[in-house]
Formats: C-alpha cells, sequence, structure tokens
C-alpha cells in the first residue's frame, strides 16, 4: 500500500496518472479501428505530421493543440489531393508527406529560441503537464470518447466493409473524415503524455493486443482499453520509482504485453498454433 499511496502525495503525480489514463483509454479504443481498417501508417502520418504546428503555436502564442489539430488535418488532406492527383501509390504518399511535415518541425525548433525543452514535445512529459494542457486533454478526451461511443456501430461498419456500409446508405464520407479527424484529436491529447514520436505506439498496439485475444469488437474494445489504461498507469509508476521517461516506460510495457499475448493467446498465439499444426 505504502508503494501505491507514495506517488499520490504530490499533485503532480495525481495528474500525471489521470492525464496518462485518459490518453490510454481514447488511443486504445480508437487502435481497435485503425487495425480493422488498416490505417497504422496513416496514424504514423498524423502523429509526427504535427509537430511544425506545435512549433508554431510556441512562437505564436497559442495553445500547442491549436497547431497539432491543423496541422494533422493539412497532412491526411495533403496525402489525399496527391494520391488522387499523381500515379503514386498511398504508402509512397504518406512517408513523403509526414517525413517532410516532421522534418519541416525539427528545422522549426532548431531555429526557435526558447526557454522551454521543445523536444519535450517528441517524447512528452507528462509530469510537468500545466494546467490548461491538463484542461484541455480532458476537454479532447471526452469529446472523442462520447462519439466514439456513439458512433462505434458505424465506424465498425465502415472500418470492416466500406462497400456494405454504403450499400445500406452509411455515408462513407462523412464517417472517413469524422475518423481522420478523431485521429488527428486523439494524436492532439497524447502529444503531452508520449509525444509526437511514441504515440504510434499507443495507437496501434492495445488494438493489436486486443486482436489477438478475441473475435468480437465489443469485447475488442474492453480489453483494449483494459490494456491502455492499466499500461498508462503503471507507466506513470515506474516513471516515478525508477525516475525513467514516461511515455518510454509506457510503451515499454505495451511491448511486453504485446510479445506475451504473441506467444500465449489462447487462439491466435504462437505456441497455440504450433499445437495445433503436430
Amino acid at each position: 500500500m505504502e508503494l501505491l499511496l507514495a506517488p499520490l502525495q504530490y499533485e503532480f503525480m495525481v495528474k500525471a496518472i489521470g492525464v496518462s489514463a485518459l490518453v490510454g483509454a481514447i488511443c486504445a479504443l480508437l487502435s481497435c479501428y485503425m487495425i480493422l481498417k488498416g490505417w497504422s501508417l496513416m496514424g504514423d502520418a498524423v502523429s509526427h505530421s504535427v509537430l511544425p504546428g506545435v512549433v508554431l503555436s510556441y512562437i505564436f502564442g497559442l495553445p500547442f493543440g491549436i497547431g497539432a489539430f491543423v496541422f494533422g488535418l493539412f497532412s491526411v488532406l495533403a496525402i489525399g489531393y496527391i494520391k488522387s492527383k499523381t500515379r503514386i501509390k498511398e504508402d509512397a504518399v504518406i512517408g513523403i508527406v509526414f517525413t517532410a511535415l516532421f522534418a519541416l518541425g525539427i528545422v522549426l525548433i532548431s531555429k526557435t529560441p526558447s526557454n522551454i525543452d521543445l523536444t519535450h514535445i517528441l517524447f512528452g512529459y507528462v509530469l510537468g503537464i500545466s494546467n490548461a494542457d491538463a484542461l484541455q486533454t480532458l476537454i479532447i478526451g471526452i469529446v472523442t470518447l462520447i462519439t466514439i461511443l456513439v458512433l462505434r456501430k458505424d465506424l465498425l461498419l465502415y472500418s470492416f466493409d466500406p462497400t456494405h456500409a454504403r450499400a445500406i446508405g452509411l455515408n462513407i464520407k462523412a464517417l472517413h473524415y469524422t475518423l481522420l479527424i478523431l485521429l488527428a484529436l486523439t494524436v492532439v491529447a497524447a502529444i503531452q503524455t508520449v509525444g509526437v514520436i511514441l504515440v504510434i505506439a499507443m495507437l496501434i498496439t492495445p488494438g493489436s493486443i486486443a486482436y489477438l485475444l478475441t473475435d468480437k469488437f465489443d469485447r475488442m474494445l474492453v480489453i483494449s482499453t483494459a490494456v491502455g489504461v492499466t499500461s498508462c498507469i503503471l507507466g506513470a509508476y515506474f516513471s516515478y520509482y525508477l525516475d525513467i521517461s514516461t511515455g518510454g516506460a509506457i510503451v515499454v510495457l505495451q511491448g511486453i504485453i504485446f510479445i506475451f499475448v504473441m506467444f500465449f493467446a489462447p487462439k491466435y498465439g504462437v505456441l497455440k498454433r504450433k499445437i495445433k499444426s503436430r
């Protein structure tokens, strides 16, 4: 109990644990749709493309979330436009856009005089999150969670079988852009926790773990959320006791869980499949 309660004596740790758990839940829910849709690379693109927006927000004295959201949406619109106007395949277009924008962010950081460490945006710094940033994350989290829960069935059908979704009268284009907006909002919410580099792991790993453990989507949402929230809380505790990066601890924990599940999942684990093949 002492190990459990000691960090809670400090306000910054209570705030860090709460924000991390919220971000873990958001990323985990969206992760399930990303896995079904096959948007792993798209999530990588959005998470890296927000960097110049964050730096420009700092330069002009605006909240980081505004610039991150604008550049996140700009990246997906740019990807769609280039893909529609050229013969280049989508994966190549995604690589071009997000690396160019990420490099622009690095250049802006190197040329921006600052009394704060802008590299915290790259790797996250939830232990030092301000009250304003925590409130911003809370608002984004609530909006994102409500949207996902309200539209979960439509988003599921769109992610799994967009042709059937169109046939029964669903607005495919609206669902497409809703999912992209949710992705951009989730990246904005996760910046303070794990940074723009590690956020892709939180958007992919929990859903991948759940996908190996169940065939039912509702159960997949529950498992993914449990993994996301638990790893975020434990990551915050490990960062306190071991004096390590919170974001790094969270992602390492998720990676360890994934490796364990990959081998020992009761139906789709590597060991189970080997036994069946024999």
